[in-house]
C-alpha cells in the first residue's frame, strides 16, 4: 500500500509586500499605519521584532488573502526592539520583499507634540522630554541609515502625512486610487444614507411611460437608447462627467479613499440605473476602483407607480 506524502503549504514569499514602520516617538507612526490600512494593507501595531519572520510566513501561507502587510515596530517593544535590525536581516535572507519606512521630526516639533498631548516620552518618563528624544535618536540611528524611505513630518499635518504615505507606497503599486461606489436608487425608497454625492435625474424623460420599456431596467440597451437619445440627457452627461473628472482627483489629493455617488430617479428602475451604468464605466476607464449597485431596480419590475 502506497502512502501519499503530505506536502506542507508552500510559501509565496514573492507575493507578499511587507512594510516595516519605525521612527521617533511622536513622529506620526500611527497616522502612517492608518493610511496604509485605508489602502488595503493588513496592519499590526507594536509587533515584537522576533515575531517578524513568523508573521511574514503566515502571510505567505494565506493563499493571497494577506498580500500586503504593514508592521509598526518601535521602542514600546522594550528590550525586544533591540533585535529589530537582526529581524530585518533575517526577513531578507528568507527572501521576503521588505521596505522600511522611518518617520522623523525635529526636536522642537516633537517637544511641542508631547506638550500638546501631555504624554511622557517612553525613554524619559520622569525627566525632560528632550532627554528622551535625544536618547531615542541615538538608539535609532542604525535603523535610520537602514531605512528605504525617510519622511520628516515636522511641517506635515496628520492629513498631509497620510497622503504622502499613500502616494509613496500605494500609487506606485496601483493601490492608491480612490474606490468609488455608484448606487442607483429610487427617491420614493429614500436616499442612500452613506452617499457623499447625490444627483437627482428625475428631470429626464421617463421610460416608464413607454409600454415596451416599462418592465425593463436601465441596464437594458433599449432603455439606455431611450434615455441617452434625448439631447438634454446627452448635454447633462457631458457636464456631469466633466464635473466628476474635476472633483475626484481633488478628493484623492485630500486623502479620501472611498466615495459613494448616489444617482436617483423616482423608483430607481430606469433613468438612475442607465446613468449609474454610464458613470461607472466612465470612472473605470479612468482607473478608479468602481462598483456599481442598483439598489431598487428589482423592486419595480412588476409594475406600479411611475419610475
Amino acid at each position: 500500500m502506497e502512502i501519499e506524502e503530505v506536502k506542507p503549504v508552500g510559501l509565496d514569499k514573492k507575493g507578499v509586500e511587507l512594510i516595516v514602520i519605525t521612527g521617533l516617538s511622536g513622529a506620526g507612526r500611527t497616522q502612517a499605519m492608518q493610511s496604509l490600512e485605508d489602502q488595503g494593507f493588513f496592519c499590526v501595531d507594536n509587533l515584537p521584532p522576533s515575531f517578524l519572520v513568523k508573521f511574514a510566513e503566515l502571510c505567505a501561507q494565506s493563499r493571497g488573502k494577506v498580500s500586503k502587510a504593514a508592521i509598526v515596530c518601535d521602542l514600546r517593544g522594550g528590550e525586544f526592539f533591540e533585535s529589530l535590525s537582526e529581524a530585518l536581516g533575517n526577513l531578507e535572507k528568507e527572501g521576503f520583499h521588505l521596505e522600511v519606512l522611518f518617520l522623523d521630526a525635529s526636536d522642537e516639533t516633537l517637544i511641542r507634540r508631547y506638550k500638546e498631548s501631555r504624554r511622557r516620552h517612553p525613554l524619559s518618563p520622569h525627566g525632560r522630554v528632550l532627554d528622551g528624544i535625544q536618547a531615542e535618536r541615538q538608539q535609532l540611528e542604525e535603523l535610520r541609515i537602514r531605512a528605504d524611505n525617510i519622511i520628516d513630518t515636522s511641517n506635515l499635518s496628520s492629513q498631509e502625512l497620510r497622503c504622502k504615505v499613500a502616494e509613496l507606497f500605494c500609487k506606485a503599486q496601483g493601490l492608491g486610487q480612490m474606490a468609488v461606489s455608484v448606487i442607483s436608487f429610487g427617491f420614493k425608497y429614500g436616499s442612500p444614507m452613506d452617499a457623499d454625492l447625490v444627483m437627482d435625474v428625475r428631470f429626464l424623460p421617463n421610460p416608464f411611460y413607454i409600454q415596451e420599456l416599462r418592465p425593463l431596467t436601465g441596464e437594458h440597451a433599449l432603455v439606455q437608447d431611450y434615455v441617452f437619445g434625448n439631447p438634454m440627457a446627452q448635454e447633462f452627461m457631458e457636464k456631469y462627467l466633466a464635473l466628476l473628472e474635476f472633483i475626484l482627483p481633488n478628493y484623492v489629493q485630500e486623502g479620501k479613499n472611498h466615495l459613494v455617488i448616489g444617482i436617483g430617479c423616482t423608483g430607481g428602475q430606469h433613468r438612475s440605473v442607465a446613468i449609474a451604468e454610464r458613470v461607472g464605466q466612465f470612472l473605470k476607464d479612468r482607473n478608479y476602483d468602481v462598483k456599481v449597485k442598483h439598489r431598487d431596480a428589482a423592486k419595480n419590475q412588476k409594475g406600479g407607480t411611475a419610475r
